[in-house]
């Protein structure tokens, strides 16, 4: 009866109240509908269930075969009166509603891998593997401290690798942490509700990121088992699914990672997507290229020279 009455509270929440978190441009035609089909269907199996038992009860005080004393039911007993008195009637009833019941919990287990429901079966794998090192701390590329040990130190030889590129440009270039990430997402919204970026009107949605992600998982898979694992269909991840002007929208405050209910992590894709763009493109917005320009040439994000770092402060003392 909670499942039931909970389904119930959620289908007004999503569609009565209209809720903040459930809207916004990536929750529109299917994300929209598969969230209501869950809803549903979950009512119908909980509605069936409930009326077998009540079947089941009243069959027992009119003393059928087969049909002992189980128990009592305490929200299955208030819908007793409102069956019929015949015993073959009711056991029409709770057979018929026992086979729906089985029936459409096993129909509704092929249903989740088309739908954002199959985070039931992936939350505990995704949250035993989530990033346990602390929020905010990002990870050193490989290739690129090899390459700073051997400035430092002309005699360290790295271990020999097969060339990559950096960060990612499609999904084939993440780890497989963050493809069970996407899977995992439930769209909630809570990553976008928090989200500094969304808030203030710009155009990134953490909880986007996550399904334009499994989107394009999902085309790729049906790309490889129609044409073959080689099969390029020139599109990719950057710029097809996910915009650059979503991706700099980002501050990487790590606000939509710490909401996550499951541990789920949108700004290590952000970051990828980034790493691609700057270090293999050479793309990024003015202000960022004006910034790494500063460091390498002023040890410092601003245009002033190291000699006048500290001339802020001789004009405060002054």
């Amino acid at each position: 009866f909670t499942v039931w009455l909970s389904c119930i509270i959620f289908f007004i929440r999503r569609n009565v109240l209209n809720l903040k978190r459930f809207k916004g441009v990536e929750m529109t035609s299917w994300p929209k509908s598969d969230a209501n089909y869950i809803l549903i269907t979950e009512v119908l199996l909980m509605t069936a269930f409930l009326l077998m038992n009540a079947a089941d009860a009243k069959l027992q005080l009119l003393g059928a075969e087969h049909y002992i004393n189980a128990g009592s039911f305490p929200v299955s007993q208030f819908l007793v009166d409102l069956l019929p008195n015949s015993a073959q009637s009711l056991i029409l009833i709770e057979r018929s509603t026992w086979w729906f019941h089985i029936i459409g919990i096993l129909a509704f287990l092929n249903y989740l891998p088309y739908s954002k429901h199959f985070h039931i079966l992936f939350a505990f794998p995704n949250t035993y593997y989530s990033n346990l090192n602390p929020k905010g701390e990002f990870t050193n590329m490989p290739s690129v401290t090899n390459e700073v040990k051997a400035m430092l130190d002309p005699s360290f030889v790295p271990a020999e690798t097969e060339a990559g590129k950096f960060g990612a440009k499609d999904a084939t270039d993440l780890n497989w942490v963050n493809l069970m990430n996407a899977y995992t997402c439930t769209e909630c919204g809570r990553c976008t509700s928090v989200c500094p970026a969304n808030i203030t009107g710009k155009l990134l949605s953490p909880r986007k990121i996550m399904m334009d992600t499994r989107d394009r998982i999902t085309e790729i898979g049906k790309n490889i088992d129609k044409h073959g694992a080689k099969h390029q269909d020139g599109k990719s991840l950057l710029d097809d699914y996910i915009t650059r002007e979503e991706i700099w929208a980002c501050t990487s405050c790590n606000a939509c990672v710490q909401a996550c209910p499951v541990n789920i992590d949108p700004l290590q894709i952000i970051t990828e997507l980034r790493r691609f763009a700057v270090m293999e493109e050479s793309q990024a917005p003015g202000s960022i290229n004006a910034m790494m320009g500063n460091i390498e040439n002023n040890q410092a994000p601003w245009k002033y020279s190291p000699a006048d770092r500290f001339n802020w402060a001789e004009e405060n003392n002054g």
